[in-house]
């Protein structure tokens, strides 16, 4: 960290300014626009956005001459997030050097769904979090499937869940067959990288103060953010709060912190929830038989040996635990 870092001890020292504000055309209930607004008011006026193509990029900037942002932001091509991150990094950098700006701390943040961090965008993202620029941070908006085109799968995509792509039917009943892709340790273990975490909308202070890790970290850093979308996930639009929390309090969605190369749970729920009472809110999982829910529940389980064993020596490993139908000899 390059200094102590100020971290928010109540919602009531989050500052009441937006710098994510009206003008966008998200939809109601929208969990990206809510990680948005948290993360923007965690960073500060002396911000830069950059947003690769996504659904956030359509619902804040596409039509209409009108932007929910009040601090600077452009659109990067969708794989170009990491790059641009870089670029616009380094252009600071040059122009104070050469005296050309004045001496400032600058926030370079970029926004980046399913296709602009976890897929399309995942190469550029790699070499954005290997570059040392302090105050560079990329944040994976992960509403678990391609929302801007349809509600397709993406390797983010949780198994069991149905998409456009993935539809479950006589064929296939189970909906996506993949299992979902773990993008933050993928960035954790890059050498050299100060700050990686996950996080959801809940608990409150969770992102905002993760934000100020990551900014303060000295180095590039990434979070990971759980974003429900009522569209995708077929839930009313008042549950992307309640949602994020059933994520946490069932252990499907795991907050932690690695920091400066040491892993650290940062939420453990106790007692944790049935992972049932996570899946029976969306529409996505509806066709998921008590057979297929206990698949769940059992990986979900034998996942969080891992986890703890992580946080207990504060090291690496792979939560890897088998897909269904797997046998030793397969």
């Amino acid at each position: 960290m390059s200094g102590e870092v100020r971290l928010f001890r109540s919602v009531k020292e989050v500052p009441p300014e937006d710098y994510y504000t009206s003008g966008r055309r998200t939809c109601a209930g929208c969990g990206p626009a809510l990680a948005y607004r948290l993360v923007l008011k965690a960073a500060g006026p002396n911000t830069v956005v950059l947003g690769p193509t996504g659904c956030m990029y359509v619902a804040n900037a596409h039509q209409f001459l009108t932007s929910p942002y009040a601090v600077p932001w452009f659109h990067t091509q969708l794989g170009g997030g990491g790059a641009a991150g870089i670029g616009t990094a380094a252009a600071f950098r040059a122009l104070m050097r050469k005296g050309k700006r004045r001496p400032e701390e600058v926030n370079v943040i970029v926004f980046g769904g399913d296709g602009g961090f976890a897929d399309i965008g995942f190469a550029g993202l790699s070499m954005g979090i290997s570059y040392d620029y302090p105050r560079l941070l990329y944040v994976l908006y992960d509403n678990e499937s391609y929302a801007n085109t349809g509600i397709q799968a993406s390797s983010t995509t949780p198994w069991g869940a149905t998409t456009t792509f993935t539809p479950s039917g006589k064929v296939k009943k189970i909906g996506n067959e993949r299992l979902k892709k773990n993008v933050a340790l993928a960035m954790a273990a890059h050498p050299g990288v100060r700050y990686v975490a996950t996080a959801t909308l809940w608990p409150p202070l969770d992102l905002p103060n993760k934000v100020r890790k990551a900014l303060e970290s000295g180095g590039p850093s990434f979070i990971h953010v759980l974003t429900p979308c009522p569209k995708g996930w077929f839930t009313p639009p008042d549950l992307a709060v309640e949602l994020s929390k059933l994520a946490v309090e069932t252990g499907l969605w795991v907050l932690w912190e690695y920091e400066n190369g040491r892993f650290k749970l940062t939420y453990r729920p106790s007692p944790r929830k049935h992972v049932k009472h996570y899946l029976q809110l969306q529409g996505r999982f509806a066709h998921l038989t008590a057979d297929k829910v206990e698949i769940i529940e059992e990986r979900t389980k034998k996942e969080w040996e891992i986890w703890e064993e992580m946080d207990r020596t504060g090291k690496l490993m792979i939560p890897w635990t088998p897909p269904p139908g797997y046998t030793e000899n397969a």
